[in-house]
């Protein structure tokens, strides 16, 4: 049966599966902004017509761009895993990839990663060990070194567009505020606490100085790295350049606010502690809990936007508000600090 939630080209490839070069049944995953097909050891990621103010994926050459954009800057990090752009044509009433037909959408294939390494898998298998943040470390402290950090990426260090960004995401979540999962006592906790912090500018002025300003990779967490021998750390964030060009402490402080909503609070003491050793990066301590903070109420804000998206099962949404519910309960303890 056709769904009426789903694009009729999405429609077609579940339908088809010979609409791929590979073999094997299609699988639908849904985020808030992407159809995620897999297939084989292929995927195939597809970005949704959504404007939530931070992205903007409305129009089709929006979505060409944003693809282009994720292909070239996720190989920085993991250029065998990012294949390349597909399109979706249309040629009648059949739809086909890179066909000669009319273009209707546009998607980036990637190499399949094995689900069981996704970090996000590893920790709740209670397996994931020192040796692997070492890892990660190694592969970030030379990436940072190398990232582009010219002026046009330091005008994101500043205090004010750092407060703009945050303030857009309380924005952004004023219609739930006094809901189940972010209760108006502690929507307060968090906006007092980041508001009182931006007295802080010595340590804003200081990080810029000292070149800690970078394109960074923007989503750093344990969903999107993969722990295989060689580790994969990929989808970094490529539809928003303030919120990518950041401060190298908000990228570190994303995965250990990670580990801490995982309550592996000594495996973050020890990734943060371990970064600071091989980067010399001290300074880093002082935006610290900030930015756990900044980054709680964004991952909160993403599971409430995920929870209310078209086409998401019962199931999932609520998956994601208990998710946003614990997110949001974590940046508010990260506020109390």
């Amino acid at each position: 049966m056709k769904s009426t939630s789903l694009p009729d080209y999405i429609q077609a490839l579940l339908e088809n599966n010979t609409f791929f070069p590979e073999t094997g049944d299609v699988e639908l995953i849904q985020t808030h902004i992407s159809y995620i097909l897999l297939v084989g050891e292929r995927v195939y990621k597809f970005k949704k017509p959504v404007n939530f103010g931070f992205l903007n994926f409305t129009q089709l050459q929006q979505r060409k761009h944003f693809c282009e954009e994720e292909v070239r800057l996720n190989r920085r990090l993991c250029p065998e895993i990012y294949l390349g752009v597909v399109t979706v044509t249309s040629e009648g009433d059949r739809y086909r990839l890179d066909g000669r037909g009319e273009p209707v959408e546009y998607g980036v294939k990637m190499v399949r990663l094995p689900e069981e390494r996704m970090m996000c898998r590893v920790i709740a298998a209670n397996d994931l060990h020192e040796n692997e943040l070492r890892q990660i470390v190694h592969i970030l402290v030379p990436f940072y070194e190398q990232a582009a950090g010219g002026r046009g990426v330091l005008y994101y260090g500043r205090p004010e567009a750092v407060r703009k960004t945050l303030f857009d995401s309380f924005r952004e979540t004023q219609g739930y505020v006094g809901s189940p999962a972010l209760s108006r006592a502690r929507f307060t906790v968090i906006r007092n606490y980041v508001t009182s912090f931006f007295n802080e500018v010595q340590l804003f002025n200081e990080r810029m100085t000292a070149g800690r300003i970078r394109e960074c990779h923007g989503d750093l967490h344990s969903g999107n790295i993969c722990l295989t021998s060689s580790v994969s750390i990929f989808d970094c964030l490529e539809f928003n350049k303030s919120l990518r060009c950041t401060d190298i402490a908000a990228d570190i402080a994303f995965l250990a606010m990670d580990l801490d909503f995982n309550e592996l609070y000594g495996m973050s003491d020890y990734f943060v502690n371990y970064f600071i050793e091989c980067s010399g990066d001290k300074g880093l301590t002082g935006m610290l809990n900030f930015y756990k903070c900044y980054r709680a109420y964004v991952r909160g804000k993403i599971n409430l936007l995920t929870a209310v998206g078209p086409g998401i099962d019962a199931t999932s949404a609520d998956a994601a508000l208990i998710a946003a519910d614990r997110y949001f309960h974590l940046a508010e303890k990260y506020g109390m600090a």
